[in-house]
């Protein structure tokens, strides 16, 4: 029994002695990599990292897939940023989005489209090719903004290089997102860009030229 004793002494003993190693290789790997994160000058973290979504949205899997072969019909690139508890859209000057003035719909560079065919938004025609876009947010409604003016980053746009605008309706969005959202979605040539934040969107529809 004694020896019995012994044996499950000491084979705890060295158990803890495992565990004991084994945490502190955890914790140097923790440690190195740390080290390693806060030394390393080409390493940084974008608050608003950069997006991109397309019309037809799988068109990024079809293009890997080399069965993509034309180009898509549409895309948006937007810089996105979080809430963070903050207040997104609202009268005060606190606010992420103050009423009654521009916004670049996103962070960092003014948010480009790029329309790879003719179309038309309202009945009104469009040209093929790349725009700024932007809006002016209002309480019950959102105008949004193409402008020719590409080579900003969209904090004070030129509106005399406006070439479209439109009032669009504000609606609901449950759950409130986190992240600000742009994405398309549609059928055929009819597609509608989804512009979300926190508990607003708004619709932006277009129709496409057939080819």
């Amino acid at each position: 029994m004694l020896r019995i004793s012994i044996l499950f002494i000491f084979l705890s003993a060295i158990m803890s002695c495992k565990r004991q190693e084994a945490q502190d290789i955890s914790q140097r790997d923790i440690d190195t990599t740390l080290k390693f994160g806060q030394v390393n000058a080409l390493v940084t973290i974008d608050q608003s990292p950069m997006d991109i979504s397309y019309y037809p949205s799988d068109y990024p899997i079809l293009k890997m897939n080399e069965t993509g072969k034309e180009a898509p019909i549409a895309r948006v690139i937007y810089s996105r940023p979080h809430k963070k508890g903050r207040k997104v859209f609202g009268t005060s000057s606190n606010s992420i989005c103050v009423y009654g003035k521009e916004w670049r719909l996103g962070a960092n560079e003014a948010t480009e489209i790029e329309f790879f065919r003719d179309l038309s938004i309202a009945g009104k025609p469009i040209k093929a090719g790349r725009y700024v876009i932007y809006c002016i947010p209002f309480a019950d409604r959102w105008s949004i903004i193409l402008n020719t003016n590409l080579y900003t980053w969209g904090l004070h746009m030129d509106s005399t290089k406006d070439v479209f605008k439109i009032d669009l309706p504000v609606a609901e969005q449950k759950p409130a997102l986190e992240d600000f959202t742009m994405v398309f979605n549609g059928k055929g040539d009819s597609v509608n860009l989804q512009i979300a934040w926190d508990q607003l969107t708004v619709s932006l529809p277009m129709v496409f030229q057939q080819q």
